[in-house]
């Protein structure tokens, strides 16, 4: 008896392995991602500017790393007591303009870095309803808690989205040709937004990435969404809010990006990670016991072996 419908996959052609050079962005699921990439050792950058949902925001962020525009004063404004940018997430705010502006500036020296070494980009897109702040005429990344009376909601079109996700592209290749683009959509349902409007949002997104992928072959989609939606159709696989996957769905929506992306001797290594994880988050009864020195030898050898196989590992 089946009890669960499968979404087929198939493994990538240009798969990720411990020399890859992984750059995430996008919304709070691509966050689960990128910890689990940092988790076991891979080379990763995840949300310089902080976690992003508007395909609008992010291009404006891809655009500015080709063009290579610092930040300055003129992109920050005070907010109650703090200054805020427009174009990235609160977690880049600070007690003084300079100090924003440094965050910024940071965060797009590290932006740029990454996407001149990247072999994969990853963009995971919340959602195509965005908050247009109507004194700068523009979709912004966060509203920062600024009255609402200052922001005119809208959803993106099929075209409008399709035309961000398109700069997003060109600007990668304008920096770096080899990058593999791979989209996904998030499974996180944006229900503030309503039901009906949430789902309309999604396929919004679907459609253009979709018409994307078609015209580009170096640009991908993982079904996140789909994975959700369809292989864990049950409430048990929800945060207690209900909206959000739980540590359950992230592990096996991960198992399935593995599947994707990891070739078999990528994943042997994974397995080598994950036990000299272990290892180092076990807590011992008796810290000074002969057995526990034996099993800290032991461990020790293994992260030394591993180093030499795969140099750049740090734990």
């Amino acid at each position: 008896m089946k009890l669960q419908t499968t979404i087929p996959l198939k493994q990538s052609d240009r798969p990720i392995d411990y020399d890859s050079e992984l750059l995430l962005i996008g919304s709070c699921f691509v966050e689960h991602i990128g910890a689990k990439l940092s988790d076991f050792k891979f080379k990763s950058l995840t949300n310089p500017f902080g976690i992003l949902f508007h395909p609008e925001a992010i291009a404006r962020l891809f655009e500015r790393a080709v063009s290579q525009e610092q930040f300055t004063v003129l992109d920050v404004e005070l907010v109650d007591t703090y200054y805020v940018s427009l174009d990235a997430h609160s977690n880049l705010n600070a007690s003084t303009d300079s100090t924003v502006v440094l965050n910024l500036n940071t965060a797009l020296e590290d932006f740029q870095h990454k996407i001149k070494k990247a072999s994969h980009v990853i963009i995971t897109l919340g959602t195509a309803w965005g908050y247009r702040h109507i004194s700068h005429n523009k979709i912004v990344a966060n509203c920062h808690k600024i009255a609402q009376n200052k922001f005119t909601k809208e959803l993106a079109s099929v075209v409008e989205v399709e035309h961000a996700l398109n700069r997003i592209v060109k600007a990668v290749e304008a920096i770096n040709p080899q990058a593999s683009v791979i989209f996904t959509i998030s499974p996180v349902r944006h229900l503030k937004d309503g039901f009906v409007e949430n789902q309309r949002s999604k396929a919004h997104l679907i459609t253009a990435v979709h018409a994307i992928i078609t015209s580009n072959s170096k640009v991908q989609y993982f079904p996140s969404y789909e994975i959700m939606m369809d292989e864990l159709r049950d409430y048990r696989f929800y945060d207690r809010d209900l909206i959000h996957p739980n540590e359950l769905a992230v592990d096996y929506i991960w198992e399935r990006f593995s599947f994707v992306y990891f070739a078999s001797e990528t994943q042997k290594i994974m397995l080598q990670v994950e036990e000299i994880q272990r290892g180092l988050r076990h807590r011992p009864f008796n810290p000074s016991s002969v057995q526990h020195k034996k099993f800290l030898r032991k461990l020790d050898d293994k992260i030394t072996a591993l180093k030499i196989q795969i140099p750049h590992i740090q734990f």
